[in-house]
């Protein structure tokens, strides 16, 4: 199995558009070590020819100029996008699909039906592309395996998390299992597995279940503390309200990260631009090293 890091940032990349906080103020500046980052999303392959797109990041045509895989130039028009899976129905990690409307047939697409819902009605994209090239719409059941027949010798599995729905979304601070998922990637031939969720409010024990199970897990990287959004005056909304749990702290990311096999890999992904860890000179960034936690990239390559 083959993954790559298309994004590695959350909402709004790094640096956001419109912010002027330490590090993005930094880094543009170039008074600080940082490196930039498209917003969440990674392809997955069995084969090296056939990817799983997971979300279609507004950032998604730029991170296919960067990942020459997903245009291997066999035909006129052609894309090495084999299917895509969505794991909410966020704004970050779906607008990109109105940037794919080209595509010759319809998209192979897995969601849950929540995601779904939320995407025929709030946000009305699905409609939208049914103008264009339409969507093949795959059911995800939770808690069960299934396959994508495109994309050989991968076993996909869905677990609901707990984080939070969209703010166009019914369910807005009163999620229901499958309005966030967190997903099981398994090699059928080596059986080895990656833990995938760049969204994660709140440990529960089939999460932590898989989490355990895995060889690597790339999960919730997105603010260090619960009230750093609040602090730095960019949101009234502490990091758990938002569906994220932070990396300090009681109870936090690393605390639980500790808690893995000495032999499990563990990556950060859906990094928010206040984010100190993104300061590669920073405390909070020689305190993940210590723990043996890596950040993610845009880039990055992970085989299993």
């Amino acid at each position: 199995m083959k993954i790559r890091v298309l994004g590695a940032g959350a909402g709004g990349g790094f640096p956001q558009w419109n912010c002027n906080c330490p590090n993005c103020a930094g880094l543009r500046s170039g008074s600080i070590r940082a490196t930039a980052r498209t917003q969440s999303s990674i392809i997955v392959s069995g084969d090296d020819e056939h990817w799983a797109l997971f979300n279609a990041s507004p950032d998604i045509l730029t991170q296919i100029q960067r990942c020459p895989v997903l245009q291997p130039g066999r035909a006129l028009r052609d894309t090495g996008i084999a299917a895509i899976v969505l794991i909410d129905a966020q704004i970050d990690h779906t607008t990109g699909l109105y940037m794919l409307r080209e595509h010759r047939q319809p998209h192979a697409l897995w969601c849950t039906r929540p995601v779904r819902d939320d995407l025929s009605t709030g946000n009305p994209l699905f409609g939208v592309l049914e103008h264009y090239c339409g969507i093949d719409w795959h059911e995800i059941a939770l808690g069960q395996d299934f396959v994508i027949d495109a994309i050989a010798g991968l076993r996909f599995t869905a677990l609901p998390l707990t984080s939070n729905a969209p703010p166009y979304s019914p369910r807005r601070d009163r999620p229901e299992p499958g309005d966030n998922i967190g997903v099981r990637i398994t090699d059928t031939r080596s059986g080895r597995r990656l833990f995938y969720a760049p969204g994660l409010g709140q440990m529960e024990d089939a999460v932590w279940a898989a989490m355990q199970a895995a060889d690597v897990v790339l999960v919730d990287g997105t603010l260090w503390t619960d009230d750093e959004m609040i602090r730095l005056g960019a949101s009234a909304k502490t990091s758990r309200a938002m569906g994220h749990m932070p990396q300090s702290g009681p109870d936090g990311m690393i605390e639980w990260l500790d808690r893995l096999p000495a032999s499990t890999r563990k990556i950060l992904i859906h990094i928010n631009n206040t984010n100190p860890i993104l300061n590669e000179d920073s405390a909070e960034r020689a305190e993940l090293a210590r723990h043996g936690i890596e950040v993610a990239f845009d880039g990055m390559e992970i085989a299993l």
